[in-house]
């Protein structure tokens, strides 16, 4: 199949799945789970490296695609949104980045194989922990943790893997900082180019507020404007904060887009997969599958998105009530 094609064929929105670290907390893993005998002797912590488990705890990430395809999921996001040598510096694990990648999408094709359904795999690549715009030192304002070439280097060694494994397409999503993005969008351009390969790229900003501006001040009119020159698959939203909030956002990024094409031709589809709503004291979401799908209807029902998923705090759950809702 080609997402591409598909979406263009398409009668209802493909839905995407849901949160990865929402369903990894209900297994309540310990160190020894992410770390595993093999990696045993790595200096550090490697709890909360959920990018790991496709290679220790690879039962745990089969069971959440599993649970993903099981409710109707269309799309499965491989578990690599953090498998690139900066994130993975963290956790002393930058050697392992090729495993993570190709095991991560190993897992998610196995479990569309295990349903006897067909799917869409795509990578997830995240904005890693540094930002090209905004300074980590107050007192020094042109202050960077990181250059461009260092990002792209980073984004090129993991986008190799993934166009290696003919992913479907890949996802820069969460993307706060559109210098990050401009750099994957650069590395992922360079790597096709090298290996003469052709995967899709799609792009999901967070936004920080309800007026629509990235966390490094810009807005969602100007991002456009700053990637307009990709081949770009699709645009959306993700994360953020819940679907009621994200809605006049979405309903502004639809009219742009709309007027865009109008003037050049170019079908760019809308995806969005927000939170479900805001974390409350706990750090746990409250937002229930039925008060999710009812707040994402609207996105369905006005034609908004042609892809529909969810991010933090949505669970297999969720997703089935949004497949509900666009059957």
């Amino acid at each position: 199949m080609n997402i591409r094609q598909t979406l263009n064929d398409k009668i209802r929105p493909l839905v995407l799945d849901g949160g990865f670290g929402t369903m990894v907390q209900r297994y309540a893993l310990k160190e020894e789970d992410f770390r595993g005998y093999r990696h045993r002797d790595i200096p550090g912590m490697m709890l909360g490296n959920n990018e790991m488990l496709s290679l220790t705890r690879p039962d745990v990430v089969s069971d959440i695609y599993r649970a993903y395809v099981d409710a109707g999921a269309d799309i499965l996001t491989a578990n690599t949104f953090s498998a690139n040598f900066i994130s993975q510096a963290d956790y002393n694990c930058q050697h392992l980045v090729g495993d993570m990648n190709r095991e991560a999408v190993r897992l998610a094709r196995q479990a569309f194989a295990d349903s006897g359904r067909e799917g869409f795999v795509i990578a997830t690549v995240g904005p890693t922990n540094k930002s090209l715009s905004i300074s980590p030192d107050i007192n020094d304002p042109a202050c960077r943790a990181i250059t461009f070439d260092q990002l792209v280097e980073a984004y090129a060694e993991q986008m190799e893997f993934l166009v290696q494994e003919n992913v479907d397409a890949i996802l820069l999503e969460t993307i706060f900082d559109t210098l990050n993005a401009k750099a994957g969008i650069y590395a992922l351009q360079e790597v096709m180019h090298r290996t003469g390969k052709d995967i899709p790229m799609m792009l999901s900003v967070t936004v920080n507020d309800a007026a629509g501006r990235l966390l490094s001040g810009q807005t969602l009119e100007a991002f456009l404007i700053s990637v307009a020159h990709a081949p770009i698959l699709s645009i959306g939203l993700n994360c953020s904060f819940g679907a009621d909030q994200m809605l006049p956002v979405l309903r502004n990024l639809h009219a742009m887009l709309t007027e865009r094409a109008g003037e050049n031709g170019q079908r760019i589809f809308i995806s969005c997969h927000p939170n479900a709503g805001l974390p409350n004291s706990m750090g746990q979401y409250d937002v229930t599958p039925e008060q999710f799908a009812q707040t994402v209807r609207p996105m369905i029902e006005d034609g908004l998105v042609d892809i529909i998923g969810g991010c933090c705090g949505t669970t297999p759950e969720h997703i089935k009530a949004l497949v509900d809702i666009c059957r």
